[in-house]
This record gives structure tokens, sequence and C-alpha cells, in this order.
């Protein structure tokens, strides 16, 4: 059995599901596609080929391989884009939640059922059909758990929009001794750059007491100053629009020191270095070109 623990964002990861880009099936139509910077490469004619977003997600495992941390793949399933496994299911103490993701995409739960069957059975948590919720909104930190989500009218109109009140408000009773902040995100359809497809697309929490932000991904300023507040300013690295675009906010923790981050951020990275951060440094360029980055293609199930 697994014994699952997760009770934040940095501390020493010992068990993650990392996804797969093998049969990753052909470039998508614009109507199949979920967020709008998918939409950009696919129009541009620039979508990632599966060679290229294999390779980069085993330098991700060859990573994971190197600080002893045991590391499960989805199984393999044809044609099926099975590369953001935190969209899929995520973890909260010992308890594993699935996600109620787009219906489109209930194959990819069938894949880590290999996963979900290790754990007893009473911390497998399957939420009411109304709550919508993706792991990418979800973050445990301590006390609080910050969960981001949109509440607007045109809710439903927005596939951008994946985690709703029904949601936070079930997360609240599930773990009734933890503070539960949500977070308005900022959504389109359209533009990437105006939209926050997930709180890890705008936010977080890393080692240190330090913290990543983009002001515009959060929808009421009182809320993002919360959380600068929360950090405390000197903690805070803002990023950019553009940062925010290419995913800065997006990357992954293996412990309070170790960061694993894309080659590219080089702004980034060189502030985490200069707060006394390991930084591993990857390749992920075509993989963020469907709007996801590390964060979002790991789901932790063990901290020590």
């Amino acid at each position: 059995m697994l014994q699952l623990n997760i009770k934040n964002e940095t501390s020493r990861l010992q068990a993650v599901i990392l996804g797969t880009a093998e049969s990753n099936g052909p470039t998508p139509s614009v109507e199949h596609c979920y967020d709008p910077k998918s939409i950009e490469h696919v129009v541009a004619g620039t979508y990632p080929t599966e060679e290229d977003m294999m390779e980069e997600m085993t330098a991700v495992a060859n990573i994971f391989e190197k600080y002893g941390v045991a590391v499960f793949r989805p199984k393999v399933i044809k044609d099926c884009n099975q590369i953001f496994s935190r969209d899929i299911a995520f973890v909260i103490e010992d308890k594993i939640i699935r996600a109620n993701i787009l219906p489109n995409r209930e194959k990819e739960i069938e894949a880590i059922r290999y996963v979900w069957n290790q754990v007893d059975r009473k911390n497998r948590i399957i939420l009411p059909t109304e709550c919508h919720v993706e792991g990418g909104d979800v973050m445990p930190w301590g006390d609080y758990i910050f969960i981001g989500t949109y509440s607007g009218e045109d809710y439903p109109e927005l596939i951008t929009a994946r985690t709703n009140m029904d949601a936070v408000i079930a997360i609240q009773e599930l773990f009734p001794d933890k503070i539960v902040k949500s977070f308005e995100l900022r959504k389109s359809n359209t533009n990437a750059r105006e939209n926050a497809l997930h709180l890890d697309c705008c936010f977080q929490p890393i080692g240190k007491g330090k913290a990543i932000i983009h002001k515009n991904g959060f929808l009421i300023e009182r809320e993002y100053d919360w959380l600068v507040n929360f950090f405390g300013k000197a903690n805070v690295f803002e990023i950019t629009k553009e940062e925010m675009y290419d995913m800065n906010s997006n990357i992954f923790s293996i412990s309070e020191d170790v960061i694993i981050s894309e080659k590219n951020f080089t702004r980034l990275n060189s502030w985490l270095r200069k707060e006394g951060f390991t930084v591993e440094e990857v390749p992920y360029a075509e993989i963020s070109k469907q709007g996801g980055l590390l964060r979002c293609t790991t789901m932790p199930l063990i901290r020590e």
C-alpha cells in the first residue's frame, strides 16, 4: 500500500506520478484544444512533436532518478495526451482526490488506476459531480489549502475555467482543520496572455518561505495583495506577463532548496540561485506550448 503524505509544495519528494508523452496522438484540431496556447501553436504549425516532448520528459525523469525519487508513469493509452498528470488527481495529506476533469479526459484516470488501487480505500476520494476541480488549482501549504477558482456567470462558456466554488466548499468539508483560501483567476478562451489556466500558472510557493507570482493572473487585487503580504514582499518574485505566458511560475520543487526549472527562465533561475536554491535546468519549451509546464506534468504522492 502507498502511504500518501503531501502537506505542502516543498518537503523532500519521495514518490511522484510523471505524465508521459508516448503515443500522444496526432496534432489536435483547434476545436479539440483545451486552452488558448495550444490553439495558438496548432494555428501557427508549431505544435510540439511527440518525439521532442518525450525527450523533455525523460530529462525530468532523470533528475528524479538522481534524487532517488520513486516515479510512477501512466499506462500508455494509444493516441491519448497523458502529459499533464496534475490535472487528473491530486494528494492532500493522506488522501488522493480524483479530479472531475473535462469529460473527454476520463481515459487518463484509467491509466493511473494501478496507483489509485495502491491507496487505502478510505483515502480515495471522488467528489460529487457538480464539483469541478483540477490539481493545478490546488496547493496544500501547511495550515492552508490555496485553491484557484472562477465564479463568474460565464463559467460554463469558459473551457479555461477548471475549478468551481462547489469544489472549494467540498475540499473545505474534507479538511475541516485547514484554512481553505480561494483566489479568483483571470480567464480567457482566446488570449493566452490574459488567461491563468490554473493557480500554478500565476503563482507558486517555493522553499525558504518564498513564492513566484504574477499580479494580472488574479481577478481581485486584494486577493493578490493577501498572498504578497502572506509571504512578505521581499520574498516574492514577480513575473512579467511574458514570463507568465512562458510558465515561469510552473516550476517544481523536489525539496525546500532543490527546484526543477526550464532552462530558458534566465531571470528566474538566476534569482533562485542567488536565494540559495539548487536549480536543475531542463528543456521543457515544447511541452509549454500546450499551456502547462513542470508542475502540471507531475503529481506528488509522498513528501517527507
